[in-house]
């Protein structure tokens, strides 16, 4: 049966930067790879039934795999909700994602669900990605450089 993950994070800065960083393609493709990972965003459309199509690729073995979605709701600074689905057949399934931000005294508390996860993905594994890419996030969107 399909899993879910459940993440949670502070990021010290505004919940505004954090939506940007979901929603920009070049920023997309320096986050959220998992380490080891190379990322290539071929369509991006942020907009409410708008679609997004992206792979990532093995930067030790060159194996990589695509998969895309579409954009099923879309609050600035505060939620995103979107489907995920990967191309190849070995992993099927659609699944669902949700992003929440909340502004908080110290930055944006970010809250993230990913369900449906395909069996043959381990949740521990799942976890581990997702866990990457947020430090990845955190270091991308954590410094203010203001000129």
């Amino acid at each position: 049966m399909p899993s879910t993950v459940h993440l949670h994070r502070v990021l010290t800065t505004s919940p505004e930067k954090v939506y940007r960083a979901f929603l920009e393609a070049d920023a997309l493709a320096k986050w959220l790879p998992p380490n080891g990972y190379t990322c290539t965003v071929h369509a991006l459309e942020p907009k409410v039934g708008g679609t997004f199509k992206m792979s990532f690729r093995n930067f030790t073995t060159g194996n990589g795999h695509s998969f895309g979605g579409t954009y099923v709701e879309l609050v600035p600074g505060a939620s995103l909700r979107y489907t995920n689905k990967f191309d190849d057949p070995n992993l099927p399934g659609e699944m669902q994602v949700e992003v929440t931000l909340k502004k908080v005294s110290c930055g944006t508390e970010v809250e993230i669900t990913q369900a449906g996860i395909p069996d043959v993905i381990p949740r521990e594994g799942c976890y581990l990605g997702w866990q990457e890419s947020l430090r990845n996030l955190a270091r991308l969107v954590e410094p203010e450089i203001n000129q």
